[in-house]
């Protein structure tokens, strides 16, 4: 196997044995077979698009395939050999009718036909077809392709979010299919995958519009919500992962049962919306990030949902009370397709639950873009008024590699005439914080998961129109942290809009090449983060 697709990735350069993220040998095949598959889809579905030869349910189902490759979503050999199956069988219904319409049905640069193989000879298949066959090409040409595919699993993941909620736009579906067969063009050169590259993040800025339409219009504006982080006596159940409507029908299901359901990771912000929040055992938030999550998981005593992604491999002691639906998977673990919660309900209910009130602090969130702006005449006045001297944006993913301590110590630093937004799970190291006000506006401002990136760079371009400035002339500075493609989905939507000076950790991304990094580097200074003091100091002067 050969995977550097996350931060994390092995040496820096490489998972070659397993994945850090415990990604076995065969499960990695059958991905990149999966992915390389998806590229002859693509060309089918662009020739079929022609010829009004292709379905709604194509484009969602090509959305979910992708996105299932993304880092932490899905671990189960057995469930990517059904999609290869329905992939082949959605191919080969598109293609007869091209055919009947008299399009063309030849793509000599995709050999692939996959249909009716076993596991074992999906896996042989997938070794052949590992991106670790192109490492000797061109390395720029290699390194921008993966960077191409890489931001398209984030756009699939937002897309899908998005679908789940009723929100499509077929821009979004038909660039994937452009981009991913882009990647079987050998004719095209740098300056072309560049383009490609910069779309993929307009594109990106399209799918987090439709998500965050999504997520407002159907659960409201986020508002500002204090959450407790102590425990609370009686049976629980645990939801991590991002999606809003499994949260939702979990919290319809459970109504009345005498179970508490409680937030992890990049749930937390889910406690900020209207609709939400009616319910009254929707109570509070437990744990922290995802790389936490065994030990954090280990010590809750009720049942655990995982929703979309960010699953690690689950220790025996908790593996018969956690369960995966959506696209998130693991071998061994109980699987919800239907949407009906009853055994994870059923499960809450046999185990023990908490034995006793336990008192904690707590944490506001809901200041997405809605909260915000409505405040922004007492943002711009503290601007004016020097009362408030710079911006932060200080999100991302969270991990466990070494080197993350910088974001909690660049927050402790920042100084008291200073706001910090942040958003996504990397907030947990710092999201407890206590850093008081400015003006009665919150210096911590919680914007909300990876998903609401949105709602960061809506508020941005608003300040900027505010200002009559452009955005890169706002008292605003970018720090990200990141860890899986769809924080390289959101930092091409920011290059995208032209945004300069990101610096980025804890480290750049090993599938970029010297070359690569030189072209973002020379037209948007992006740059690797230092110490927080040397960055404090080059930013504030």
């Amino acid at each position: 196997m050969f995977c550097f697709q996350c931060e994390q990735t092995a040496k820096g350069t490489g998972c070659d044995k397993i994945g850090v993220c415990g990604k076995t040998p065969e499960t990695a095949a059958i991905q990149d077979l999966l992915v390389h598959t998806m590229k002859g889809f693509s060309l089918v579905a662009l020739e079929a698009a022609k010829h009004g030869a292709k379905t709604p349910e194509d484009d969602h189902f090509a959305c979910q395939a992708i996105f299932s490759t993304l880092t932490n979503v899905d671990f189960d050999p057995e469930r990517f050999t059904k999609l290869m199956q329905e992939a082949e069988t959605r191919m080969a219904a598109m293609k007869e009718k091209i055919t009947a319409k008299g399009g063309n049905t030849s793509f000599p640069q995709y050999k692939g036909s996959y249909k009716g193989l076993n596991t074992a000879a999906l896996i042989a298949e997938g070794e052949k077809t590992s991106f670790k066959a192109e490492l000797d090409a061109n390395v720029d040409i290699t390194s921008l392709r993966q960077l191409l595919i890489y931001g398209i699993k984030g756009v699939a993941a937002y897309a899908d979010h998005a679908a789940i909620l009723g929100k499509t736009d077929q821009a979004v579906y038909d660039f994937l299919y452009e981009g991913m067969a882009a990647t079987l063009d050998n004719t095209l050169g740098v300056n072309e995958l560049v383009g490609l590259v910069l779309k993929c993040g307009e594109i990106n800025l399209k799918a987090m519009e439709l998500l965050d339409a999504g997520n407002t219009g159907t659960y409201g504006h986020p508002v500002p919500t204090s959450v407790p982080l102590g425990t609370k006596k009686g049976k629980a159940i645990l939801v991590s992962g991002h999606d809003l409507k499994d949260m939702y029908e979990l919290l319809k299901q459970t109504e009345g049962k005498g179970i508490n359901i409680y937030t992890h990771g990049e749930m937390l912000p889910t406690h900020a919306y209207p609709e939400l929040k009616k319910f009254s055992h929707f109570f509070g938030h437990y744990g922290t990030a995802w790389q936490n999550q065994a030990k954090e998981f280990d010590e809750f005593p009720g049942a655990i949902l995982m929703t979309t992604n960010c699953i690690q491999k689950p220790k025996e002691t908790y593996k018969d009370h956690i369960f995966t639906t959506g696209l998130v998977g693991w071998p061994g673990v109980e699987h919800i397709a239907s949407k009906d919660f009853s055994p994870v309900i059923k499960k809450a209910l046999d185990m023990p639950g908490f034995a006793e009130d336990k008192a904690g602090a707590s944490v506001m969130v809901g200041f997405a873009r809605n909260t915000v702006l409505g405040v922004a005449d007492k943002v711009i006045e503290g601007v004016k008024s020097k009362a408030i001297r710079h911006f932060f944006l200080v999100g991302g993913c969270d991990g466990a590699k070494p080197g993350r301590n910088y974001y909690t110590e660049f927050v402790e630093k920042v100084p008291k005439d200073c706001m910090i937004l942040t958003l996504a799970c990397g907030k947990f190291r710092f999201f407890d914080k206590q850093l008081g006000d400015i003006g009665g506006i919150p210096r911590l401002l919680d914007v909300g998961q990876c998903n609401d990136a949105y709602s960061a760079v809506q508020i941005a371009v608003a300040l900027a129109g505010a200002f009559e400035c452009g955005v890169n002339d706002l008292p605003l500075s970018f720090i990200l942290s990141w860890y899986e493609q769809k924080a390289v989905a959101i930092l091409l939507t920011l290059l995208f809009l032209g945004i300069k000076d990101i610096r980025l950790g804890p480290s750049l991304p090993a599938f970029l090449s010297p070359n690569v990094i030189d072209v973002l580097v020379k037209n948007f200074n992006i740059m690797p983060i230092k110490t927080a003091d040397e960055d404090l100091k080059a930013i504030l002067g």
